[in-house]
């Protein structure tokens, strides 16, 4: 790919899920694009296929037809060992639900993806740890974190891997609205810093007016 070629692109993908009725439609033809250093909001009804468009545009989940590229690569092209391999290097993705792990302390927490995709850099977590101000928090257990902590953790963890590629689902969906509002504001500094892509789902109307573009999932395509 060269320096103009969208990060991530999504060309005519459909998706269904079989039911006790059949098939059961939910991308239908979606068509989308993301450029390194973009921010863009995907909103749309509760069920209606955000999660699952952000799952197989991050390589977690397969689609029926279409063709679906990240950081170069065509995901369908690939056996599912080197689709693992491109996630690692090229995604990251923040969860509502955090999803720490409860044995590792927040040091080793925000390192943990880093150090599987073979590049951490303790510099960089520790300026991580210090911008989200986590740098007293280090030897603690994800147990003994507020939820806002936690999802500072979880944005730390996905930076510190050195994503072109980030995904988000409901980032701040668990925490209370001024913790929510600090939380983005971190979000968006450091993706403005590093540069990667950033895809995040979301209900807010207020959370989705701060991304550079939004897009609304409906009856299966964006519109």
């Amino acid at each position: 790919m060269t320096d103009s070629d969208p990060v991530l692109a999504l060309r005519d993908v459909w998706k269904s899920f079989a039911s006790a009725d059949g098939q059961v439609p939910v991308l239908r033809g979606v068509d989308l694009a993301v450029s390194s250093g973009e921010t863009v909001a995907l909103t749309g009804e509760s069920g209606s296929g955000k999660s699952t468009l952000l799952h197989i545009a991050g390589g977690l989940d397969t689609f029926d037809k279409g063709n679906v590229r990240l950081a170069g690569h065509d995901l369908a092209a690939m056996s599912d060992a080197k689709r693992a391999a491109v996630r690692r290097s090229e995604v990251a993705i923040i969860f509502q639900q955090f999803n720490l792990i409860p044995s590792l302390n927040v040091a080793d927490n925000i390192a943990f993806q880093a150090r599987i995709a073979g590049h951490a850099d303790e510099v960089l977590i520790a300026d991580l740890a210090g911008r989200l101000g986590l740098s007293d928090q280090l030897r603690k257990y994800p147990e003994a974190l507020s939820g806002g902590q936690q999802q500072r953790v979880a944005i730390a963890r996905a930076i510190a891997a050195r994503p072109r590629v980030l995904l988000a689902d409901e980032p701040t969906g668990n925490l209370d609205e001024r913790t929510s509002a600090e939380v983005l504001d971190e979000l968006l500094a450091l993706v403005a810093d590093t540069g990667a892509a950033l895809l995040l789902v979301t209900h807010s109307p207020a959370i989705a007016a701060r991304m550079g573009r939004r897009l609304h999932l409906s009856k299966g395509q964006l519109v």
